[in-house]
């Protein structure tokens, strides 16, 4: 079966929109959400800032009841489940319990809680640990979590492949309903900002400011050294054309073609293995039956880090070609920061409202041009243009690859 699949709902919680109206209004108008952390203690570090969702209260989406014992990310991925369940127009009458399906890409899962609970095991005991903390200590509590809410016993997939994570459930729930076994599927990525994560990143010495540098997210801006980490939930509601129609459902747009690849090679300054990157355009763009010159607009990853905006950047060159000057390309993480397993996913909302208002967003604290990142990143302002096919990347530093293209509906 090859059923068309569009795009009838989307939710996004992130550090510069807590809805999809005002995500769209601040990324379009360049706002970023780039602040000082406050979710825990920094003041040891050089990197002190982070994309955080401000003021985040589980309860306003959620409810009281039986959100006490359940960690950030999870609390984050409901609640945007909620919100992508209500803009699809979708209740428990629409769609049996058993044909709604959740995939998740979420390769931290809960974090925070598997070190407290272990942590509370080392210090009080085996016998004194919290038992209500338990289910929250696996890498699928995210997934289940959102299952429970929106009372969906279908497909419950989680996916961890690193920064493509988000992505790769798109990918993953697609393939899911083109097989006929389902009616529709939220899928996208969740990452909630944790310590240990940014513990972590900065030990790797990823983080921009980690060393005696500006701390400032800026990619293919010759400036740039790291990411700023950020956090955010961004679902899509994904269904097959034929029932969306028959519930007369809004079709925001929908998925044409999409590709994943492995580069096994570890990338340097030196020597950037484009191969796998081209491959998985390639694949996308056939999948999708379209042309380069049918290309709108390239949702970059490029997450401000030196080597990573530079071997995407060789990518498009290398695929496009001579027509890699007349693609526009931005990167969405200069206002949001590096969100990991939501990233993807948080890239498509971005895509399908482009296509929906005719903007491209703009690539802010653009000033310093580099040569090895050569491309129209649409500095600083938005764009009005028609957006018909939005090509969106994901490079994960642990070799995942994902693209999909994004179409307008018709």
């Amino acid at each position: 079966m090859n059923s068309r699949l569009v795009i009838t709902g989307i939710s996004v919680l992130s550090p510069i929109g807590v809805n999809k109206n005002e995500f769209w209004t601040n990324l379009t108008n360049g706002v970023s959400g780039i602040k000082d952390i406050t979710l825990f203690d920094v003041s040891k570090f050089k990197s002190k800032k982070a994309g955080e969702i401000a003021d985040f209260d589980a309860k306003e989406y959620l409810g009281k009841k039986g959100i006490r014992h359940i960690d950030r990310t999870s609390l984050l991925v409901s609640s945007s489940a909620k919100l992508a369940m209500e803009d699809a127009n979708i209740t428990h009458e629409t769609y049996g319990a058993d044909e709604l399906g959740i995939v998740i890409g979420s390769t931290y899962g809960s974090i925070d809680s598997i070190s407290s609970f272990d942590l509370e095991g080392l210090q009080e005991g085996p016998t004194f640990v919290n038992p209500m903390a338990f289910p929250n200590t696996v890498l699928n509590a995210p997934a289940s979590r959102v299952s429970i809410f929106c009372n969906a016993t279908g497909l419950n997939s989680t996916i961890s492949t690193g920064t493509a994570s988000g992505l790769d459930a798109i990918i993953y729930a697609s393939d899911f309903l083109r097989l006929g076994r389902g009616k529709a599927v939220l899928a996208g990525g969740v990452h909630g900002l944790t310590r240990d994560i940014f513990w972590g990143a900065y030990s790797s010495g990823v983080l921009s400011g980690s060393s005696d540098v500006a701390e400032i997210s800026t990619p293919f801006d010759k400036r740039r050294n790291g990411f700023v980490i950020g956090e955010a939930s961004a679902l899509l509601v994904i269904e097959r054309l034929e029932d969306a129609l028959e519930r007369n459902a809004k079709i925001y747009a929908e998925i044409k073609g999409y590709g994943c690849t492995f580069n096994p090679d570890k990338t340097s300054c030196d020597d950037i293995n484009t191969t796998q990157g081209v491959r998985s355009i390639s694949m996308a763009m056939e999948d999708a039956g379209i042309n380069n010159e049918d290309v709108s607009y390239i949702s970059a990853c490029a997450n401000s880090s030196i080597t990573g905006d530079m071997m995407e950047a060789k990518i498009i060159r290398d695929y496009f070609g001579d027509s890699a000057d007349k693609v526009p390309v931005s990167a969405i993480k200069s206002m949001t920061g590096e969100c990991l397993d939501a990233s993807g996913s948080l890239q498509c909302v971005a895509g399908v409202l482009s296509i929906n208002n005719s903007i491209i967003p703009p690539t802010t604290n653009y000033q310093e041009k580099d040569e090895e990142c050569n491309l129209d990143c649409v500095p600083n302002a938005s764009r009005e243009v028609e957006v018909n096919n939005v090509l969106v990347n994901s490079f994960s530093d642990t070799g995942n690859i994902s693209s999909v293209i994004i179409s307008k509906y018709s």
